[in-house]
């Protein structure tokens, strides 16, 4: 993920800017394309707030797993009122980064809701994390995990 988001800033949920260099060292991540305005992600959100608090606040250590929330929301309002409310404790690309638009292609986002999960250096794991996290729960972090790990280990 350094190599993804190298320089840039990402916010969290109550708008404080975060080094996205530092936030996202040695995890896997969630890539998670999404919109207020959208219900299946909507209906998706919570699951992956579960999915996200049960790996980071209820897992000793907690688990190397971040989320970055790529909005398709209609302003930064809409963003930020989408976060306040329904988001767990993860990342953003500021509304205004038109970063997210190249990262929509690079990624080949289509449709939303949208949960990309990556190694660090932005090579896909799977594009399928939201099918994953909804039929195997906490189970699919491993998987994504060693796939991390193999290719780091491969390429060091």
């Amino acid at each position: 993920m350094v190599d993804v988001f190298s320089g840039r800033l990402l916010v969290d949920k109550a708008g404080r800017s975060v080094e996205a260099e530092e936030a996202l060292q040695n995890k896997v991540v969630g890539l998670y394309f999404s919109a207020a305005w959208c219900a299946p992600c909507r209906d998706f959100t919570p699951v992956l707030c579960g999915f996200y608090t049960e790996l980071l606040e209820e897992t000793e250590p907690p688990a190397p797993f971040e989320v970055v929330f790529i909005s398709s929301d209609h302003s930064a309002e809409e963003m930020a009122g989408y976060m306040r409310a329904m988001h767990g404790d993860w990342l953003a690309l500021p509304f205004h980064d038109p970063y997210k638009h190249d990262l929509k292609k690079q990624y080949n986002i289509t449709a939303i809701p949208k949960l990309v999960i990556v190694k660090q250096t932005g090579e896909v794991i799977t594009d399928k994390g939201r099918k994953q996290i909804r039929d195997k729960g906490l189970s699919c972090f491993r998987n994504w995990l060693e796939a991390a790990d193999i290719f780091q280990n491969f390429s060091s």
